[in-house]
């Protein structure tokens, strides 16, 4: 029985800022943007709920 109650709200605005830090460093220093990468996916996945 999962009694957590989980708010996708928060997660949905993490992985929007994340895209949006992820796409600007792809512009401004295109060798690291790959630092941002999980971040981006990892909320993408838990807004989601498969993870």
């Amino acid at each position: 029985m999962n009694t957590e109650k989980s708010s996708t709200g928060r997660t949905w605005i993490l992985f929007i800022v994340s895209t949006i830090v992820l796409l600007l460093m792809i512009v401004w220093v295109p060798q690291w943007f790959w630092l941002a990468l999980p971040f981006s996916l990892t909320f993408l996945v838990q807004a989601m709920r498969v993870m």
